[in-house]
């Protein structure tokens, strides 16, 4: 009998220590694709190495090839591609028993829409990489030295901001947030800005993790501090909010505050601009949410 207990014993953890790594699921952002070497190759790569036990990467592709995965980024609806890799994702066996998520720039909020619309297969950490989560006000560099310039830039952008057919579906006006909240085709509904759907706040509290990675140097995302869900306060473009101080927080429609106070909302900081992050950063940040 001791002998049998003992066997069974070693064979659990041996079963334990064998077991494969959790998947991961990587989204590029706009002008990104699936699989370029330098960009989402080397992350996919970066991440095969630090998790190892032959973990399964799996980086987006929307559309058929790196062509048309590239041009989606830029001109597919944001709804349209969340439901494309809802779909992928569902229909990928590996991924059944759940999977992390790391996504750069736009792709940080586009596998939010997921955690949220998309609770099967579960996603158990979601890791955002200069995500815009309130949305961007400016062209990239802007604000820069030319102030007037640039809010020039910012009112030619808002002419079409909000038509379905631009890729601006986290464009996001603090001059007029009625128009935002009534013309924005993803971002408002995602944020909760245009009705309450309890729905979001439950699949997105399922989560382990959420992290969010902000560009201390972003010159990309205008303002910056949306990789934490801070934003412009209304009616202006210069004096900023944070997370805790937004309604989105206050009133926990997301489910911010909650997983926030349950230690499950981390803010991690990376020195340089939009993306620009070390494999030596990574490994002391990241690789504990992926383990």
């Amino acid at each position: 009998m001791m002998l049998g207990a003992v066997a069974l014993l070693l064979s659990a953890a041996l079963t334990v220590s064998q077991a494969e790594p959790v998947p991961v699921v990587l989204w590029h952002g706009m002008g990104d694709s699936c699989c370029n070497p330098l960009s989402m190759g080397s992350i996919k790569g970066l991440v095969e190495k630090k998790v190892g036990g032959g973990v399964y990467v799996k980086s987006l592709m929307i559309g058929n090839n790196i062509v048309e995965d590239t041009e989606n980024g830029f001109l597919m609806n944001a709804n349209d591609q969340v439901t494309n890799v809802c779909a992928q994702l569902k229909k990928d066996p590996k991924l059944q028993n759940g999977y992390n998520a790391l996504g750069f720039s736009q792709g940080g909020q586009f596998l939010r829409a997921v955690a949220q619309r998309c609770p099967s297969p579960p996603m158990l950490n979601l890791i955002s990489f200069g995500g815009q989560h309130q949305g961007v006000y400016g062209f990239p560099h802007c604000p820069g030295e030319n102030q007037t310039l640039c809010d020039y830039v910012r009112k030619l952008l808002n002419i079409g901001a909000y038509i379905s057919l631009t890729q601006a579906e986290y464009w996001h006006d603090p001059l007029n947030e009625a128009e935002y909240r009534q013309a924005s085709v993803f971002l408002a509904d995602i944020n909760q800005e245009k009705a309450f759907n309890q729905t979001y706040k439950t699949n997105l509290l399922k989560l382990k993790n959420l992290v969010l990675v902000k560009f201390a140097d972003d010159t990309m995302v205008d303002p910056k501090d949306s990789e934490w869900f801070g934003f412009y306060d209304e009616g202006q473009a210069v004096k900023v909010h944070n997370m805790t101080q937004s309604k989105l927080y206050q009133q926990d429609l997301l489910g911010l505050k909650e997983l926030n106070e349950s230690g499950r909302l981390a803010l991690l900081a990376s020195p340089g601009d939009h993306l620009q992050f070390t494999d030596a950063w990574f490994e002391a940040n990241i690789l504990k949410f992926l383990k």
